[in-house]
């Protein structure tokens, strides 16, 4: 598996399609040290580093940017700190933006979520940039860090906050759709990671969101599965030296109960290979191999 993810690690490939059915298959998502226990992997860093791993690779390079209406908004994204009350007090909190999908006559589309560097005009407009067709219906509140939108060739809906309050409105049902995004994603970060994450690596865990919430639709977890495999196997390798970036991933006590009794759910995946019984459905990873295969043959015909 030469210049894919799987490149040089040494964690088994049976190991690793099983981390991919847990990945794809989990409703919410699965989190390292819940990944290490039902494996049972002996170090929480190579649970942590497979995890990461995956998350690099589920944002295609060419994927198609939002249409039609969008609400854009932002917010802040961390955890409780001492002495900051609102979810705006900034602190430690890293400021995201959102876009979502605006349905008619009801519901919401696809979304993005990017973390940026600040509020000002530059920033906002180079995150709608990225993430909007031009054309499209963008809805904003009435900060001025996104004026300049009609020059860029977008629609520009403002929706002021002030005025909806004058008029004895809930200025939170202006922008209904970014604030539900919002909600989950918080809500998200907070149940399946405890909340555990840095401002290095926040952005993998918002693109793995993204991710699931844009496939939430799908009545087929076995064709996650095979997405996941697909983008993998497409993209470069990722080293581990990349990934932990000037942060280490917590550590967690190791287990005394000595080398055969650390691996035994590695040795099952082993013995799954050579014809034994697997607790992963090997007939789905079979499948997605042979049309993984078939579509690189394809493409170097």
């Amino acid at each position: 598996m030469a210049g894919t993810i799987f490149d040089r690690t040494r964690t088994p490939l049976t190991v690793w399609f099983s981390v991919c059915w847990y990945f794809a298959t989990g409703k919410d998502g699965i989190s390292a040290l819940s990944l290490k226990r039902t494996l049972e992997i002996g170090s929480y860093q190579t649970a942590w580093a497979v995890l990461h791993r995956l998350r690099s690779v589920l944002v295609r390079p060419d994927r198609e940017r939002l249409r039609g209406k969008v609400e854009v908004d932002k917010t802040y994204i961390g955890g409780k700190e001492a002495g900051l009350s609102g979810g705006r007090a900034k602190g430690k909190k890293i400021l995201t933006c959102i876009a979502i999908e605006i349905l008619e006559p009801n519901g919401f589309g696809r979304c993005r979520i990017s973390p940026v560097a600040d509020a000002s005009s530059e920033s906002l407009r180079a995150f709608v940039l990225d993430n909007v067709e031009p054309g499209a219906t963008v809805i904003t509140d009435a900060w001025q860090g996104y004026r300049g939108l009609e020059k860029k060739g977008y629609i520009h809906a403002r929706r002021s906050q002030r005025a909806a309050s004058a008029q004895g409105e809930d200025p939170g049902d202006l922008l209904p759709g970014v604030h539900r995004l919002a909600s989950l994603a918080k809500r998200w970060l907070l149940g399946t990671h405890q909340g555990a994450m840095d401002s290095e690596h926040l952005p993998s865990y918002l693109d793995e969101f993204v991710f699931r919430f844009n496939r939430r639709r799908s009545r087929s977890r076995g064709m996650l599965f095979y997405r996941v495999l697909e983008l993998a196997v497409a993209h470069g390798p990722v080293r581990y030296k990349d990934l932990i970036m000037s942060h280490s991933p917590k550590a967690v006590p190791p287990n005394r109960r000595g080398i055969a009794a650390i691996h035994p759910a590695w040795s099952d995946l082993r013995r799954a290979a050579r014809g034994g019984k697997s607790p992963t459905p090997v007939k789905w990873i079979l499948q997605c191999l042979l049309m993984l295969h078939l579509g690189v043959e394809r493409n170097l015909q």
